[in-house]
């Protein structure tokens, strides 16, 4: 099927294409789409050399999916018209996750909010998908109360001009600055930008992200979000009280048997979840589960993942390719 991916020549566009590959997606016909600037240049795709075209020419091609990495912007200037044209865009911006009418799907958890006809649905923000995946067998179990979280976010996250930027401070050179602050040899809780609250535009995305994925407004949640020096992934310092009392064994089984999850924890032999683990992999790591002391029916965890593939790009081909199984498009 002809599939387009608006944003082919950024980070996430690049591994957007490689997981369509990757993974056999259907694809009769590929059409990579970036800005003016990009158009004519070539990317390779099954060992061909395609040529960018532009979003125009995308949408008048009448693709059957358009995955989209292009920024908020771009995602409300854009879906629409494909839409209108009968495309189903899957966008990985921040633009529809909370429009009401649009499903914010992580499909190990809730595919089963895609209906026949919708043409937007939303990629939830990286950090907010690896925390679901983790948590989704627990809340069912057990329903979840308060979610206290830290995150560890990798440059990555930012984007090229961020990756630049730890390269170039690592090699003493002198460049554009994708952060306010050195971010070789550093970190900052800093992520997105700050509100009238006090929080920052991540750290609330992992309030109402997490909420509507598991389609419960009632859990309380609190964040801190860290960007640091690393490439592989994003880490989380997630602690949990539950309604219900739980048993650590049952739990570790839950989070263990979820599709998409794998549990690394053995700290006896130094074996926890890092980024380096989880770099250029599609599953979500979890380790350092334990009670927690200091109160009742709460749990610790931590959690890793590859924010470009399982937090990005793997996430939304695995939502085209539930539409396609099901006949959703």
């Amino acid at each position: 099927m002809k599939t387009a991916v608006v944003g082919a020549t950024g980070m996430v566009g690049r591994t957007m294409i490689r997981v369509l590959e990757e993974r056999n997606f259907p694809v009769t016909e590929l059409l990579p789409a970036a800005s003016e600037r990009s158009v004519g240049k070539e990317i390779t795709f099954k060992g061909k050399a395609v040529k960018v075209v532009s979003v125009q020419e995308a949408i008048d091609s009448k693709p059957a999916f358009a995955i989209f990495s292009a920024g908020a912007a771009a995602s409300k200037e854009w879906a629409p018209l494909f839409a209108a044209n009968g495309t189903v865009v899957i966008d990985n911006s921040s633009a529809w996750r909370m429009d009401p009418s649009v499903p914010l799907v992580v499909p190990e958890i809730n595919s089963h909010s895609i209906k026949k006809g919708d043409r937007i649905i939303a990629n939830p923000n990286c950090s907010t998908i690896q925390m679901v995946m983790a948590l989704a067998p627990l809340h069912m179990k057990y329903r979840i109360k308060r979610l206290v979280v830290a995150t560890y976010q990798s440059v990555t996250g930012t984007g090229v001009k961020a990756v630049a930027q730890m390269e170039n401070e690592r090699a003493g050179i002198k460049g554009e600055m994708a952060y306010p602050h050195p971010i070789d040899l550093n970190c900052f809780p800093h992520g997105g930008s700050f509100q009238a609250d006090g929080y920052t535009t991540e750290e609330q995305k992992l309030v109402d992200e997490t909420r509507k994925i598991l389609d419960d407004q009632s859990i309380m949640v609190t964040a801190t979000v860290v960007r640091i020096p690393v490439v592989g992934g994003h880490s989380e310092a997630v602690n949990i009280e539950f309604e219900n009392e739980y048993d650590i064994d049952e739990a570790r089984n839950l989070i263990s048997s979820f599709p998409g999850v794998v549990v690394f924890d053995n700290p006896a032999l130094n074996e926890y979840p890092m980024p380096l683990i989880a770099h250029n992999k599609d599953e979500v790591f979890v380790g350092r589960i334990r009670r927690d002391l200091s109160k009742e029916k709460c749990l610790n965890l931590w959690v890793v993942s590859d924010n470009i593939r399982k937090g990005a790009a793997t996430n939304a081909v695995q939502i085209a390719e539930f539409m396609a199984a099901n006949g959703l498009y």
